[in-house]
């Protein structure tokens, strides 16, 4: 679609793509490691793809969120498939520590305090850590 800003895959931090989705870095101030999933082909809901499709796209989602974890030791992650704003099928993958701007409560609700600072991992530490999760989860 054209008026889809997730199909053109443009001014995005890319960690790691392959032929059906891409994990992107998120610029989110107070956010550091906030990565999107994104299916590259424009469908707005998980059952739009076939069993293979939904596995891969699940095990891309939990490979994302095994890197963040290892390589961020978040006090959680959160997992989130909204989809209301952009009807592009996309998982966000967000660490989330307690004393951040907005714990316990959702990113996009009300702050809860001045959140600390922290970085995102590099990009290629964490595209490494994302392919080696990934290969683990799927082997065997």
């Amino acid at each position: 679609m054209s008026d889809c800003p997730l199909c053109p895959a443009a001014n995005e931090t890319l960690v790691w793509r392959d032929g059906s989705c891409r994990v992107i870095l998120v610029d989110e101030p107070g956010y550091p490691g906030f990565c999107r999933v994104v299916w590259n082909h424009h469908v707005a809901e998980m059952t739009d793809l076939n069993g293979g499709e939904q596995r891969h796209l699940l095990n891309v989602v939990l490979a994302t969120e095994a890197a963040l974890r290892q390589l961020m030791r978040p006090d959680k992650i959160n997992l989130a498939s909204l989809g209301n704003m952009v009807p592009h099928l996309h998982w966000h993958v967000i660490p989330r520590f307690a004393d951040d701007a907005h714990f316990p409560q959702s990113v996009w609700s009300a702050p809860q305090r001045t959140g600390a600072q922290r970085a995102a991992p590099p990009v290629e530490t964490l595209a490494a850590t994302l392919v080696a999760m990934l290969t683990e989860q799927t082997a065997g």
